[in-house]
């Protein structure tokens, strides 16, 4: 009778090995230039000092890649957003958008090949929405109870508010740390103006004079 010789899963230590050393491999072809889209498996996967049957083993796809890459940087800038209260003022929103943008700056090559690929990609790009729709719906809560409580204003369209501060808010850091790469010089100004924007706009916008 023929034998039947079955894969052992990887070591849950090794899987995870092996996938650290793609990912960070990845990231440093996209930290010295390469773009995502030409990025074959095999480069990475040469870069990474892996078979490339072994890329598909741990990775469905460069998508998956790309997702897997951009997560960290997701999950790491939420988390900061997510973690101030209005009680603390537009002072601590201002630092916390300070702490954004260093993220965005740490990963700013992987940004840029979210952005590349969403252009193109369904996938990815309903990926990358799911994470700013997670902040609209942090956004919306907040809000809501500001207002019930009186202090934000009494007309204020909470969603569409919480959408055009989360989604703006969001361009506009990818866009700072694309015009300024190497200058990080303006990070505080421009972190207290989008603070700034979202209080005076939002939290505690003033009605009208007359």
């Amino acid at each position: 009778m023929p034998s039947v010789t079955r894969r052992r899963a990887p070591h849950p230590d090794r899987r995870a090995s092996i996938e650290a050393q793609v990912l960070a491999a990845t990231e440093r072809l996209l930290v010295e230039g390469a773009s995502f889209t030409d990025l074959g498996v095999q480069r990475i996967a040469a870069e990474a000092g892996v078979a490339r049957s072994t890329f598909y083993t741990h990775f469905r796809d460069k998508s998956e890649l790309l997702m897997r890459l951009a997560g960290t940087m997701r999950t790491a800038g939420f988390d900061v957003a997510s973690a101030w209260e209005p009680a603390t003022g537009p002072d601590a929103l201002a630092e916390a958008f300070q702490r954004v943008v260093e993220i965005y700056r740490q990963y700013a090559a992987v940004l840029a090949a979210v952005n590349e690929v969403a252009a193109y990609d369904t996938t990815v790009r309903e990926f990358w929405r799911s994470g700013l729709n997670r902040f609209i719906e942090n956004t919306t809560r907040l809000l809501t109870a500001e207002q019930r409580s009186g202090r934000a204003p009494a007309d204020l369209d909470v969603v569409h508010a919480s959408r055009v501060i989360v989604i703006g808010g969001e361009v506009a850091i990818a866009d700072h740390v694309a015009t300024f790469p190497d200058d990080t010089s303006g990070d505080a100004a421009f972190a207290r103006e989008l603070a700034a924007i979202w209080w005076h706009g939002a939290y505690r916008r003033q009605p009208p004079t007359t």
